[in-house]
């Protein structure tokens, strides 16, 4: 009998192990956008991020050095998915760039290893990191890995701007999906894209592609995108109008509440001007190399 996991049921949730954790931003991914699954472990080294994720979802991730799991430990686990966000220094613009062979780049691969001799390797992994990645010696392993298992990928250059979210923040995601799961698209297959169309299930190239760098193209991201409030948690809401309001009101009963109100008014011109958002000129010329500058009128 071939070795594997049965795709589940529509109506059960697909089991989901979340490597490199931290705080736990794709758990919160799957949940914001409806997925029917169910993170059945996690895993992250760090015990302050540990602490964040426990706080956030009553879990606390498996606290260790991922490059110590074996095949059985995850066999127990009878994942369908897996999620990666391995560490990112390996391939930034500002580090060493020594790509696998820098040591926090050892437990990705040898989690990608271990796919081989599981006896219930997953059914789709999902793998994020930074946009440099993609041309790293750890990045032709990956692909080498997952041919040898069985995976096919569709690989993506992506923003969130690309999807209306107001922030613009390229990473590189890597779907795989393991024979005899196909992609909607398989056009695609095995290709690097640097737009979301294939994931919509478009063959041309209608949907907005970020790295079109012309003006209309970047009218259109920003026309398109929701307000940031629309992506924003409150606990405790609070209207700022009552809040200012109450702060008047307690500098009118001040022995002198005419200085004091003149005094505020100064001190808030002066933290509303454009000065305070300006970025040091030694910060710049130590890392601007490493920062992506987008300039658009208001």
């Amino acid at each position: 009998m071939e070795k594997g996991l049965c795709k589940p049921q529509a109506e059960d949730p697909w089991r989901v192990l979340e490597f490199y954790s931290g705080i736990g931003g794709m758990r919160y991914s799957l949940k914001r956008g409806g997925v029917n699954a169910k993170i059945v472990e996690a895993f992250d080294i760090n015990n302050i991020a540990n602490d964040v994720y426990q706080h956030n979802f009553g879990h606390r991730p498996y606290q260790g050095n991922i490059q110590s799991l074996t095949a059985a430990d995850l066999d127990r686990h009878r994942a369908h998915a897996w999620l990666l966000s391995p560490p990112c220094q390996p391939y930034t613009r500002q580090g060493l760039q020594k790509h696998s062979g820098d040591a926090r780049a050892f437990s990705f691969l040898k989690i990608l290893e271990l796919i081989q001799h599981t006896l219930h390797p997953p059914l789709m992994l999902f793998v994020e990191n930074v946009v440099g990645f993609e041309t790293s010696d750890t990045h032709v392993k990956m692909i080498e890995i997952l041919s040898k298992t069985g995976f096919v990928t569709q690989e993506f250059i992506l923003s969130p701007i690309q999807f209306g979210v107001p922030y613009s923040r390229p990473r590189y995601f890597c779907l795989a999906k393991r024979k005899p799961l196909s992609f909607e698209n398989q056009l695609f297959n095995n290709q690097l894209l640097s737009t979301p169309s294939p994931l919509f299930g478009h063959e041309d190239d209608s949907l907005i592609d970020e790295h079109d760098q012309s003006e209309k193209i970047w009218d259109k991201l920003l026309q398109s995108c929701e307000p940031v409030e629309t992506f924003l948690e409150f606990k405790n809401t609070i209207n700022p109008l009552e809040t200012e309001s109450s702060y008047l009101d307690t500098l009118s009963v001040s022995t002198d509440a005419s200085g004091e109100l003149e005094n505020d008014e100064r001190d808030r011109s002066d933290s509303n001007s454009w000065g305070q958002f300006s970025v040091p000129l030694s910060l710049i010329e130590r890392w601007g190399s490493a920062m992506g500058i987008l300039a658009y009128s208001l």
